[in-house]
């Protein structure tokens, strides 16, 4: 009894599928190459959607554009300066006083747990521990995050740069992406514009809110603590609760190195204080400000900063709301149903329907720089039109 043959599986690939396939490997294999180069660009959005509506208010004044985008431009960069002039010699002189009172430091702090009980087992590893040695390496990694930290600066003007020149050319490069994009996706792609600025604006807004509490907050703390330079401490505590995760470890450390030069109940109380408002910050702070400013709940905030920071590190931290809140609003504007989400009501979509008729009905036959005014001006009266959550409830029912 002869056997039977086994059967060939034949897979033709024609040579515009093979063309695909090589297209989107090379892609792929583009964006492992120039990731970095595309966190900048995504970092120079996200501050011309902060600047933008800046540029727009003051040519709502009869201001030029150039002439609000120098000014901008002058303004951010007289900020930074007068913050690095507030923090930057305090805390170098600090520290260099901490490093010369640190033997004696370390002397009292051993004589003391030698009068404790409980503490004096420690007494003497404390009091045998290298602190000059310690200090020197701390040291030498001053120096190389120094030199790290001119190049940070040069990206850091470039991305500014950047985002001057989006925000110059507005016009123009939002005319490029129409041009495109098919026309019947035009009102839509404007609406995603629009939210995505307002998503970059609750950002920035819920940053410089929990950032200048946290200022506040340290500051308030080391006066109490009678610290000295406790106002650069502070807007530095502020600036570094911009980083998450490691924000409070760096707002932490400095403010109680400078209280421990007061005295040791002093820097016990700074640190057990530093510690418990990064808690609240944390718990309570951020879930609140960010999950209202970008609509997002509680757990997608604390997800999204530990995706983002497991991706990334920092930077991806730093973007992880902005690009959730994003997604999010992405997904909804193009009426993708979310699991556990109601569908949208008749009269919204009837509206966003009308609102697409008229669309293609005044942008027929114009180009591409036209089209993307008249959807943008449509896309903001649809927002303005739309009705607020209990009308949506309403109108469910």
């Amino acid at each position: 009894m002869g056997g039977l043959e086994p059967q060939r599986m034949r897979v033709d690939l024609s040579t515009g599928t093979i063309l695909k396939i090589l297209v989107t490997v090379g892609a792929v294999w583009l964006l492992t190459q120039l990731w970095y180069v595309l966190i900048l660009i995504v970092i120079a959005l996200v501050l011309a959607g902060t600047l933008n509506p800046l540029v727009v208010w003051l040519e709502r004044r009869r201001l030029p554009r150039t002439v609000a985008l120098v000014a901008i431009f002058v303004a951010v960069i007289a900020t930074l300066f007068l913050i690095g002039l507030v923090t930057i010699p305090p805390l170098v002189s600090e520290l260099s006083d901490l490093m010369g009172k640190m033997p004696a430091l370390q002397e009292r702090l051993a004589d003391q747990m030698r009068h404790s009980r409980l503490l004096r087992p420690l007494a003497t590893s404390v009091r045998e521990f290298r602190i000059a040695e310690l200090m020197g390496s701390a040291g030498e990694q001053v120096l190389e995050m120094g030199q790290r930290l001119v190049v940070i600066l040069g990206e850091a003007g470039t991305t500014l740069f950047l985002a001057m020149y989006l925000i110059s050319g507005r016009e123009r490069e939002q005319g490029a992406l129409f041009a495109v994009v098919p026309r019947r996706y035009h009102l839509r792609l404007a609406r995603i514009i629009l939210s995505l600025e307002t998503i970059v604006g609750g950002y920035v807004r819920g940053q410089i809110i929990t950032s200048m509490l946290m200022g506040l907050f340290t500051f308030g703390v080391l006066r109490i603590a009678d610290v000295p330079s406790s106002l650069a401490l502070g807007v530095f505590a502020g600036l570094t609760d911009v980083i998450p995760f490691i924000g409070g470890l760096l707002a932490t450390t400095p403010a109680v190195l400078a209280a421990l030069g007061t005295s040791l109940p002093a820097a016990g109380a700074v640190l057990v204080a530093m510690i418990l408002y990064q808690e609240f910050e944390s718990r309570v702070l951020i879930p609140r400000v960010y999950g209202r400013a970008l609509r997002l709940s509680p757990t997608i905030v604390i997800v999204s900063l530990l995706a983002g920071g497991t991706l990334l590190g920092v930077v991806g931290a730093l973007l992880g709301l902005p690009v959730a809140a994003a997604i999010r609003m992405i997904v909804i504007e193009l009426r993708l149903e979310l699991p556990g989400e109601e569908e949208a009501s008749g009269s919204i979509r009837a509206r966003d329907d009308a609102a697409e008729k008229e669309y293609l009905r005044r942008a027929a036959g114009a180009p591409a720089v036209e089209a993307a005014a008249i959807a943008s001006s449509l896309a903001e009266k649809i927002r303005d039109d739309r009705p607020t959550a209990p009308e949506k409830d309403k109108d469910s029912k």
